[in-house]
């Protein structure tokens, strides 16, 4: 386990910190969350808790975090059965046929709260490992921000999402967080 500790940690550090540290320096903390999962990010990343359900992973700049649906916050989301029994637009289960969105009307934009999101086309999907013996249903959705008062796009984005159904855990990331593919690819569960 240790190995895995040390590589996970090199890994996401280089990637994050572009070069700013040599990789075997690469400082990391663990992430205890529900079902046992346990994640080893970047000692930069911070952890902010809003309930058992609502985990919001800060990997760049924010203004405050708030948990799901901060605006103009550079994180990632950790949601268990409380986000997802009303992730089919506020009416029902996210299942992943769907993206994950909370409201059946348009929300703000990850980028820019002056602008609204559009979540989909799905992009890809499949499984993805998230630590030994654990496999998880991916989907990428392809998204647009568009201005409220107009149809023109000012930015585009993809919303991840790792689903373990089992284990009441979906992670949802509209920022292409660097080095989260391999952080969840490398957990562990205990």
């Amino acid at each position: 386990m240790i190995k895995r500790y040390l590589a996970v940690a090199a890994t996401a550090a280089v990637t994050l910190t572009a070069g700013a540290f040599p990789a075997h320096a690469a400082p990391a903390q663990e992430l205890r969350l529900r079902a046992g999962l346990t994640l080893y990010i970047p000692i930069q990343w911070v952890v902010h808790r809003f309930g058992p359900d609502n985990v919001q992973v800060v990997t760049g700049k924010c203004g405050k975090a708030r948990g799901w649906r901060t605006p103009e916050c550079d994180s990632f989301y950790i949601l268990g059965p409380s986000f997802i029994k009303y992730g089919a637009e506020g009416f029902g289960p996210y299942t992943g046929k769907n993206p994950y969105y909370t409201a059946s009307d348009v929300q703000p934009c990850p980028f820019n709260e002056k602008w609204g999101e559009s979540i989909g086309p799905k992009g890809s999907r499949g499984l993805r490992q998230v630590g030994p013996g654990h496999k998880a249903t991916y989907n990428a959705w392809k998204s647009t921000c568009t201005s409220y008062s107009g149809t023109a796009i000012k930015a585009r984005f993809t919303q991840r999402e790792w689903y373990l159904p089992k284990s009441k855990i979906l992670v949802v990331d509209q920022w292409n967080t660097p080095g989260l593919a391999d952080t969840l690819k490398h957990a562990d569960w205990r």
